[in-house]
């Protein structure tokens, strides 16, 4: 039997809160700024350390549980004259992560805005901005005021 804890599917002390079982992985400030590295092009430990400037140890913890929660996975290189190492890459579950990153993002500059202004998304293709939202089945954007979480297996109408 296994020792790995299993991070989806359900166990007896699981929490029922998908927010709060996200946070069990996510909550802390240093993973946040570790996938902004990752999804820079950063994916060398020492890369990623030298951009943050967060001591070694912490960021070894915060590695090694994004890699066992499989928002990342890692990839063996080795420069000439080193030992191999690891270096870090995005999952599908870490790349879905980009939407919780701009949104952060967006609420950061109309919320904490710095002095020089926002940092805008956009296209890559056009360079027009775009912002993170609430899109229906039909690809209407619904207002965050007509929003509400459900719950239940069962839809409230």
């Amino acid at each position: 039997m296994s020792t790995e804890r299993q991070w989806s599917g359900p166990t007896d002390d699981e929490p029922a809160c998908s927010i709060e079982r996200s946070l069990q992985i996510l909550g802390e400030r240093w993973s946040f700024l570790v996938l902004r590295e990752i999804f820079a092009g950063k994916h060398k430990f020492a890369e990623i350390q030298s951009a943050l400037g967060i001591a070694s140890n912490l960021l070894s913890a915060r590695l090694k549980l994004l890699v066992e929660s499989g928002v990342l996975c890692t990839q063996t290189y080795q420069e000439p004259g080193s030992r191999p190492r690891q270096s870090y890459h995005l999952t599908e579950a870490g790349r879905d992560l980009r939407v919780v990153m701009s949104a952060l993002q967006q609420w950061g500059d109309l919320h904490r805005p710095r002095p020089s202004g926002p940092s805008t998304l956009r296209r890559t293709r056009s360079g027009s901005p775009v912002h993170v939202g609430y899109v229906d089945d039909d690809g209407h954007e619904v207002p965050v005021a007509e929003m509400v979480s459900v719950t239940d297996t069962v839809a409230r109408t």
